[in-house]
Parts: structure tokens; C-alpha cells; sequence
């Protein structure tokens, strides 16, 4: 419509141009990774780990943090929690830009067809991480930004399709409902 080629030619004569979202992907060789079960939240000792453990050793393999705790590392004696299992390649894939929640619909149901035939994978995760210094952290509310800025969530998708969402958001946003 006219409004519609009146904001296009503005954008082309303003040289203004969409972006692509920037995509990478990654093999870890010999990670390990804890049992999960997809009905045991809390975890259970020696049988599977809990979600909290899960999501702090998700943000030590996004981070690429050594997981062998050896005493002479400076940097990191964080190892993966118990019990855990080692899985031969894990592949990571992260985009990176504004992408809008149909696509992040759409990538989620496609991890959701990866277990329509069997697969020797038990659960696999889609983390989506908010822009610190967005101005909307969830629905119309205000993004509180004082420090971290933290505004993400992340799907655990088990082989029979149960699903963990987990959330966090900074100390002065409200969780969503």
C-alpha cells in the first residue's frame, strides 16, 4: 500500500538495509552431560540432575568453560554435575540478531521433528536470549537494566516431546505470567 512504499523508499534513500541473522555452528567432541529425566524437576541423587544444575552447565558450555576441574586451573573448577554421561558430539548452532518469535516458533517445532524417528539424542535444548539494553524485557513491561540485563529462556525438549521451560530475567524485571 502507499504507506508501505513510502517507509521502503525512505529506507533505500536513507541507504537503510535489513540485516541476516549471523549463524554458527559448533562440534564438542567428548562432552559431558547430565542424565536428565523429563519428569523429575528437582532431579533425583545418582539417577538425574536437576534443572538448575542443567541451566548452569549450559551457561559453562555456551561459555566454553573447561568442565575437567583440575586443581591447577585458574580460570574454572566447575565440572558437570552428577550423574552425568559423555556424549561423543554435541552440535551447537547459535544465531545471532533480531529474530522474530515466529522464527523462534518455527525453529522449535523443527527440534521437535528431529525425534519423530528414533534418535540416540534423549533431549536437546533452544536457548533465546533477550538484548540487555532492550527496552522490553517481557510482553509491554519495562526492561529493568541496572547491571546484568538478564532476559532469556530456554526449552528442554526430551525424546518424548515433555518439554522444561526455564526463564530468567534481571533483579528489576518481573517475571512473566
Amino acid at each position: 500500500d502507499a504507506e508501505g512504499s513510502t517507509l521502503m523508499s525512505y529506507f533505500s534513500k536513507n541507504q537503510i538495509q535489513a540485516l541476516k541473522p549471523k549463524v554458527t555452528f559448533s562440534t564438542v567432541r567428548d562432552l559431558q552431560c547430565p542424565v536428565l529425566q523429563s519428569n523429575e524437576l528437582q532431579g533425583k541423587p545418582e539417577e538425574s540432575c536437576s534443572t538448575e544444575e542443567l541451566f548452569e552447565w549450559l551457561g559453562a558450555v555456551w561459555n566454553q568453560v573447561s568442565m575437567d576441574n583440575k586443581s591447577s586451573s585458574f580460570l574454572s573448577t566447575y565440572c558437570c554435575p552428577q550423574p552425568n554421561t559423555v556424549v561423543e558430539k554435541a552440535f551447537l548452532c547459535t544465531v545471532t540478531g533480531f529474530i522474530i518469535p515466529e522464527t523462534i516458533i518455527h525453529l522449535l517445532e523443527q527440534l521437535c521433528f528431529y525425534f519423530r524417528e528414533p534418535k540416540l539424542a534423549y533431549w536437546l535444548t533452544l536457548t533465546v536470549h533477550g538484548f540487555a539494553d532492550s527496552p522490553v524485557s517481557w510482553r509491554e513491561s519495562e526492561h529493568g537494566f541496572h547491571k546484568g540485563g538478564e532476559n532469556l529462556y530456554n526449552f528442554v525438549i526430551f525424546r518424548n516431546l515433555d518439554y522444561w521451560l526455564q526463564m530468567a530475567v534481571g533483579t528489576n524485571d518481573d517475571c512473566p505470567p
